[in-house]
C-alpha cells in the first residue's frame, strides 16, 4: 500500500516536472526507481507518515440530533401565540487520541441548526495514571461547575443559568471513588470599569462515586466566583444593555442515584450574592439571588428486544425576572428503533413569575456513533 502512494506520488510529480522542459528535465525510468527506493527507505526509517498502529491510538465519535418541535405561548396579557418547526439541533464530531502514555488530546467539533461549525472543546491532558491519581488539562472546555444530569431531551433549568464554557487549566484527581478539581480562567464578563485581559476566574469541584451491579450514586458539590460569567448571560448582557456592577459567585449541588431500572436526579444551583446591574442610563439593578432546581425520577425497560425509558421532571427557578420559567413540568419517552439509534418525545410545561404560560412538544431523532 505504501509503496502504491510513493510510485503514484513520484509519479505525478515527474508529470508535472516534465511538463515543463525550461525548469526541468525529464527523469529516466531507471532515476525514477533510484528516488521511490530513497523515500520508502526514509518513511520505512522514520515510522510512515501515521505512527504505527494509529487507529488503535485515535477514537471518533459522533452524534446526529433532528427536531421537530410545537410551542404555544398564552401571556398573562394578549392574544395566544403558536409556532413550529423541524431542525438538525446538533452534530457533534469528536475526536480523542492517545499520544503518549500520560498524554491525551481531545477536539470536539459541533454544529447547531443555522449556525456555522465550530470546535467546541479541544483540551490537552496530561494523566498520572498508573503512577499518581491526578491530571492536568488544559484548553477550551466546559468548566466542572454543576452536573446537568438529565433524562429530557431539553436542557435543565440549572444548566441554562450555570453552564460555563472557557478556555481554562484544570488540575484534578480522582482516588477510591473521591474526586475534586480546580480551575482558573479570563472569563467573558467582568465587573464595571473593570480590565477585562485578567485571568480572575476561579472555580472547583468535589464528589463521590460508587458502583455496584444494582445501586449506583454520583453525588457532588461546585463552586464558582462569577456565576454570571455563564454562556447563557451573555445573550441577556447583549440584549438588554446591562454591565455587571459586580462578580456573583455560585454554588451548585447535584446528586444522581440508581436503584436496578430506576434512576433519581436532583441538581440545586445558586447565586451566593445579589446579581447587580449598571444599565444604559448608570442606574443600577438588583436582580437578587437567583437560584434554579431540577428533580427527575427515570424508568428503564425493555419493549421486546429494544431498549426503552420513560421520565418526569419537576424543575423551577427563582429570580429569574421572567426570562426563565418559574416552574417547569417535564415528562419524556424515548426507544431504541435500531441499535444507536433513538427515538424521543417530549412535553413540557412551563409557567412564569408573570402569568405567562407555554406548552411545547419536541420530538427527536438521534444517532450516535
Amino acid at each position: 500500500m505504501k509503496k502504491g502512494v510513493l510510485v503514484f506520488a513520484v509519479l505525478v510529480m515527474g508529470m508535472v516536472f516534465c511538463t515543463s522542459t525550461i525548469y526541468a528535465e525529464t527523469l529516466s525510468n531507471e532515476e525514477l526507481s533510484m528516488r521511490v527506493e530513497q523515500l520508502e527507505k526514509k518513511m520505512g526509517k522514520e515510522g510512515g507518515i501515521l505512527p504505527d498502529k494509529w487507529s488503535e491510538r485515535i477514537a471518533l465519535s459522533g452524534l446526529i440530533e433532528l427536531e421537530a418541535g410545537y410551542v404555544s405561548t398564552d401571556p398573562a396579557v394578549g392574544d395566544s401565540t403558536d409556532e413550529s418547526d423541524i431542525a438538525v439541533s446538533s452534530v457533534e464530531l469528536g475526536i480523542n487520541a492517545k499520544v503518549v502514555k500520560h498524554v491525551f488530546g481531545h477536539v470536539l467539533f459541533k454544529y447547531e441548526d443555522d449556525e456555522d461549525v465550530f470546535v467546541d472543546e479541544a483540551t490537552i491532558t496530561f494523566s498520572g495514571e498508573d503512577v499518581v491519581p491526578a491530571y492536568l488539562t488544559a484548553g477550551k472546555m466546559y468548566v466542572p461547575f454543576g452536573n446537568f444530569e438529565t433524562h429530557m431531551i431539553s436542557d435543565p433549568l440549572t444548566q441554562t443559568i450555570a453552564e460555563t464554557r472557557e478556555s481554562a487549566i484544570q488540575v484534578g484527581m480522582e482516588t477510591g471513588g473521591f474526586y475534586g478539581s480546580a480551575f482558573i480562567f479570563n472569563g467573558d464578563v467582568d465587573e464595571a470599569g473593570e480590565d477585562d485581559n485578567h485571568i480572575d476566574n476561579f472555580g472547583a469541584n468535589a464528589g463521590y462515586t460508587m458502583e455496584t451491579d444494582t445501586f449506583t450514586i454520583y453525588t457532588g458539590i461546585s463552586y464558582i466566583n462569577n456565576l454570571v460569567d455563564a454562556d447563557n448571560w451573555g445573550d441577556v448582557i447583549d440584549e438588554e444593555g446591562l454591565t455587571l456592577d459586580e462578580y456573583a459567585a455560585g454554588v451548585g449541588t447535584y446528586a444522581i442515584v440508581g436503584v436496578g431500572p430506576i434512576t433519581f436526579i436532583g441538581e440545586y444551583i445558586t447565586a451566593l450574592d445579589d446579581i447587580k446591574w449598571i444599565d444604559g442610563t448608570d442606574a443600577r439593578i438588583n436582580e437578587g439571588e437567583i437560584s434554579a432546581w431540577n428533580l427527575e425520577v427515570g424508568y428503564a425497560f425493555a419493549i421486546g428486544e429494544r431498549e426503552a425509558a420513560a421520565a418526569v421532571a419537576l424543575q423551577g427557578t427563582d429570580n429569574a425576572q421572567n426570562r426563565l420559567p418559574e416552574t417547569r413540568y417535564l415528562g419524556t419517552f424515548g426507544l431504541e428503533i435500531f441499535k444507536y439509534t433513538n427515538l424521543a418525545v417530549e412535553y413540557s410545561h412551563s409557567e412564569y413569575e408573570n402569568n405567562d404560560e407555554e406548552d411545547a412538544f419536541i420530538a427527536q431523532l438521534a444517532i450516535e456513533f
